[in-house]
């Protein structure tokens, strides 16, 4: 895929990105979210993220079709050098390294910071998120049985790390 650019994400990237992140939402049991965003909500958490954390834009050919972001893993101060890292890619898009890319990106970034750990949860079964993180060095360290519940159905939810440093 050429004409792609790869950038940290702006408030006026909110429209878009709610756009990707509700389909999933309304589609899947990726996100353990029920109710759609409005785009105010999404620029609220780009701001919040953005004050600490990466948060990135996959753009090609003047069109968003990915986002990837790290954030606080938990509100502790002794987490303080642990992310939790989540991507998205717009449907119809995938299977074209938009999220190995955006991760390429992330990781890079997260590499120069003070970061020690990197920590995502994945709904399972998700073979196709699964094999993106391990694709980036991150193994499986938990799974918590029917933890989540959406569409009337129990969801099962992984935990995969890396260490940084």
């Amino acid at each position: 895929m050429e004409g792609f650019e790869i950038r940290p994400a702006a408030l006026v990237d909110a429209e878009s990105v709610a756009q990707i992140y509700n389909h999933y939402i309304a589609a899947s049991t990726i996100t353990f979210e029920k109710v759609q965003l409005e785009t105010a909500d999404v620029e609220d958490r780009i701001r919040k993220t953005i004050e600490s954390f990466p948060w990135l834009i996959y753009e090609l050919e003047g069109s968003i079709r990915g986002f990837a972001y790290a954030g606080s893993y938990h509100g502790r101060a002794a987490y303080r050098h642990t992310v939790e890292i989540s991507v998205y890619v717009e449907n119809g898009f995938e299977g074209k390294r938009i999220g190995s890319r955006l991760y390429e990106a992330l990781f890079a970034i997260l590499e120069k910071k003070e970061i020690h750990a990197i920590i995502a949860g994945i709904a399972l079964p998700n073979p196709g998120s699964v094999a993106l993180h391990e694709r980036f060095g991150m193994e499986k360290v938990a799974h918590f049985k029917e933890v989540g519940r959406k569409f009337d159905q129990w969801i099962d939810v992984g935990h995969w790390q890396r260490i940084l440093s």
